[in-house]
């Protein structure tokens, strides 16, 4: 666990205030990938982050310099390519044919080689000094609670073990259908797009990055991949950690840039596949300049009904707190409305909630800064839905205090705003009810026995379908809610939650052909690979064939 104190960041423990840049700094010095030490990265001894790109780590004539979202002191410097140095990347996608680095009828060794990959890897990742790394740097870029960020390295390893062995080729696995005669059959096989690039987010800097990257390389393509540059250190040094284990350094490469240049290079260098997990707005863009050759995961204005049957209220209210305000609700799959039956209406559950909120701090980084949305615009967002009629503030809302994050960040307390039913209906309202927030915010309403269908209409309207949950043991209810919805990840019954997806369940939305999936094998395989049919046709020519009439 993490404390912070005066913009300094302290590992709480029982017989240590020692601040972490006294604990445990040999860390980086003892793991043989690292160049970095999570602990010791400050203005006064700033950390690098390089690009890599045909087998060679280089820098750039471009140095963007990230201040510490905690205390607002420049400490890491990244190598940020521009508009002049995209050539080399354009050329390595080029390099790589259409049908890949590999595929069932070329090098099928290397199915072998990333299952050997992958056991390395997550070998090393069960190391508790490299765990304990990889969770204290996330921490220092995307700051969350201890906890939060050891979960995320905790599910990078299951996956890892998950396609360890002869799980890659087995992804691979193809099918075979008897023909019209004797010789002929037709087989399906998984087939590589070649060229890609992926392109994911600041808040889960290890986990989707890294799924990704080696669902691409497992399937046989070759990506580029463009992690965002306020997180992107991460990525670095498991890059570093994977050549480690035996990754060939051609295999991947590895970009910092704005969006400008990165849109320049996929433009020029028109990779077969780009997975994009991100913004809307942004993933809508890609969608028209790729002409569709794109695997999206987007927005997430993900919500949560509450049944008619109430019970275990400690436990929903405690599973609503994490899914709104964990990670200080900078998830895709956060709790951004909470629909309430009547009946937990009449209970203790909202003052509850309040309390668990109210548990938070920037001390242990249970509340933390938000690192996409300020201060001011999370305020104003609320201060209009207090204008809808019936609407009010539940808890929160206010800046946090005592603090040094710096301004271009939020720093907002766990906020709820109540706005009713039948107010979010309105075509007036919908949207700005319904707009994502990526921060500690949620919209909390209530909704009668007989207003079930005003919910289910809700839903319909809803443009982003990434995860859902339904929370009741009531079969009736649970066939209703999710026979009249399309979230792609929804969770059903008491225990229910929207965030917190583990490595051994589909995790992505649905409603969408251009939905991308993470974690699975039907994941990997649905945007890694496309279908390619073979039908071999050998013969014999029957006995005494002759040439027909024309047809």
């Amino acid at each position: 666990m993490y404390r912070v104190i005066a913009g300094r960041v302290f590992r709480a423990r029982a017989l240590s205030n020692k601040p972490l840049s006294c604990i445990g700094s040999r860390f980086s010095h003892s793991l043989p990938f690292a160049t970095v030490d999570a602990e010791e990265i400050s203005g006064a001894k700033p950390a690098e982050v390089q690009n890599l790109v045909q087998g060679k780590w280089i820098g750039s004539s471009t140095w963007n310099t990230l201040v510490d979202p905690l205390n607002g002191e420049p400490f890491i410097k990244v190598a940020e390519v521009d508009e002049t140095g995209i050539q080399p990347f354009v050329e390595s996608l080029s390099k790589c044919s259409k049908h890949g680095l590999h595929n069932p009828f070329k090098s099928p060794e290397r199915y072998l080689l990333y299952g050997d990959i992958s056991a390395k890897a997550a070998h090393m990742l069960s190391l508790p000094k490299v765990s304990d790394f990889f969770s204290r740097l996330i921490q220092r870029v995307s700051p969350k609670s201890y906890q939060q960020a050891y979960a995320e390295v905790y599910v990078t390893r299951k996956f890892l073990e998950n396609f360890s062995g002869d799980q890659v080729r087995f992804l691979a696995r193809s099918f075979a259908v008897p023909g019209n005669h004797l010789g002929q059959q037709s087989h399906g096989y998984r087939w590589p797009y070649g060229p890609v690039t992926i392109i994911t987010p600041f808040n889960f800097p290890l986990e989707i990055p890294l799924l990704q990257l080696m669902g691409a390389l497992y399937m046989g393509n070759k990506p580029l991949l463009k992690v965002d540059s306020k997180v992107s250190i991460v990525m670095d040094q498991m890059m570093r950690l994977l050549h480690y284990c035996g990754l060939p350094v051609e295999d991947v490469d590895f970009i910092n840039s704005d969006g400008k240049t990165m849109n320049k290079i996929l433009l020029k260098a028109d990779p077969r596949m780009t997975l994009f997990t991100g913004s809307s707005r942004v993933a809508e863009k890609l969608a028209v300049d790729l002409k569709g050759r794109v695997k999206l995961e987007d927005a997430g204005f993900d919500w949560k009904i509450l049944g008619p049957d109430v019970q275990e209220i400690d436990y929903v209210a405690w599973v609503c707190d994490q899914d709104a305000y964990a990670c200080s609700g900078q998830k895709c799959s956060a709790q951004s409305m909470l629909f309430m039956h009547e009946n937990w209406s009449k209970t203790s559950l909202v003052s509850k909630l309040k309390d668990l909120a109210e548990r938070r701090k920037l001390e242990d980084l249970t509340i933390g800064p938000v690192l996409t949305v300020t201060t001011e615009a999370m305020i104003e967002h609320m201060e209009k839905l207090l204008h809808i009629p019936g609407s009010k503030l539940i808890f929160g809302g206010k800046p946090l205090k005592n603090h040094s994050i710096p301004s271009i960040y939020g720093a907002l307390q766990p906020t709820a705003v109540y706005v009713p039913l039948e107010e979010i209906l309105k075509d007036k309202y919908y949207e700005l009810v319904t707009k994502e927030i990526f921060g500690p915010f949620q919209i909390i309403t209530e909704y009668k026995a007989d207003q079930l269908p005003l919910v289910l209409e809700a839903l319909e309207r809803m443009h982003a379908h990434l995860t859902a949950a339904v929370v009741s043991n009531n079969p009736i209810f649970l066939q209703e809610v999710i026979g009249n919805s399309v979230n792609g990840t929804t969770y059903a019954g008491l225990r229910a939650r929207t965030t917190g997806a583990p490595q051994n369940h589909w995790f992505g939305p649905a409603g969408d052909p251009r939905g991308a999936g993470i974690g699975t094998p039907e994941a990997i395989k649905l945007v890694w690979s496309c279908h390619r049919e073979v039908i071999y046709d050998y013969g014999p020519v029957p006995q005494g064939w002759e040439v027909p009439p024309s047809t």
